[in-house]
């Protein structure tokens, strides 16, 4: 069964962004990664949190020659979807005001901005087709 990536502690879910970045890799490459990104975790608690994470469902395994390679099973998309949902959930907020806030907090790109404008842009044609049918 797949679960949503709601209940990830955070140890997990660095290890989980670096095998996003990765695409995949070794406990070393997850290592590596992990050190670029300012982090100093042990070898061994890298490789306990990938068999935690890979038990739970959220990262596979294969053997290639002498290491376990692993990936994720699960996105950043939908980690943040399923956590950004239940976030609204937990505080009783309505998603159109918690979406407002997230967007006020973050300091957006001109890019990021045109990207947001041409979403709601096609959530709202959307919208439209469905309203006349």
């Amino acid at each position: 069964m797949r679960r949503s990536g709601s209940d990830i502690p955070a140890a997990e879910l660095e290890v989980l962004g670096a095998l996003w970045r990765l695409g995949s890799g070794t406990v070393r490459d997850v290592l590596d990664d992990l050190e670029r990104q300012g982090r100093r975790p042990a070898y061994t608690t890298v490789l306990t949190l990938l068999g935690r994470l890979e038990r739970r469902g959220y990262a596979r395994s294969r053997r290639d020659k002498v290491a376990h390679v692993y990936r994720p099973l699960i996105s950043r998309e939908e980690v943040a979807a399923n956590r950004l949902s239940d976030l609204a959930k937990q505080v009783g907020e309505e998603p159109v005001p918690l979406i407002l806030k997230l967007v006020e907090a973050q300091r957006l790109s001109a890019r990021d901005i045109r990207a947001l404008r041409k979403l709601l842009t096609d959530l709202e044609e959307d919208a439209a087709r469905r309203e006349k049918r």
